[in-house]
């Protein structure tokens, strides 16, 4: 399999470039999303909001991850009403989540396909277990696996091959 060691840079909270960067992978998380509602159950279906990111977090480290997983959603819900308001704390959890262990990952792994596996992994199993403890509902737990396995397949699969391109710019 192929390995890419990513050219992670350091991207710091005092730094133009970390909001500029979140920005367009917050635009990114704003318009897929919208474009996936045009399909019925196409956001339970396909789990837009976390795939720019999964990309941020892996290209750009955990600083834009975190700042992309935590503005993507409440600009969504405030400009969309999607997610809903009531989605928000297990939406949240698992963006976050995501941001963290994909930037962790990334700087710490080589990049592979089985380190975009390893991090979809993380946030699920976080998020899973979050949202499980919320209502004690195991069928509510499980919705993103049930419904959403396009969407995580998606992360996987295009999330890898977004990342090794951007990666030769």
């Amino acid at each position: 399999m192929d390995t890419l060691a990513l050219q992670h840079q350091k991207y710091g909270f005092k730094e133009m470039r970390t909001y500029l960067a979140a920005a367009i992978f917050i635009v990114g998380n704003i318009v897929v999303p919208q474009l996936c509602h045009l399909i019925p159950n196409g956001g339970l279906m396909f789990l837009p909001i976390y795939f720019f990111t999964l990309i941020a977090a892996f290209k750009c480290g955990w600083k834009v991850g975190l700042l992309t997983a935590i503005l993507s959603p409440l600009i969504n819900c405030a400009l969309f009403g999607m997610p809903p308001v009531a989605s928000l704390p297990a939406i949240m959890v698992k963006s976050v989540t995501l941001a963290i262990a994909a930037g962790y990952i990334g700087s710490h792994m080589k990049f592979t396909i089985w380190s975009v596996v390893l991090a979809v992994f993380v946030y699920q199993l976080v998020g899973m277990t979050f949202e499980f403890f919320l209502d004690f509902n195991i069928m509510h737990a499980l919705q993103d696996v049930r419904i959403g396995w396009p969407g995580i397949l998606i992360q996987i699969v295009g999330g890898y091959f977004l990342i090794k391109a951007i990666e030769k710019w």
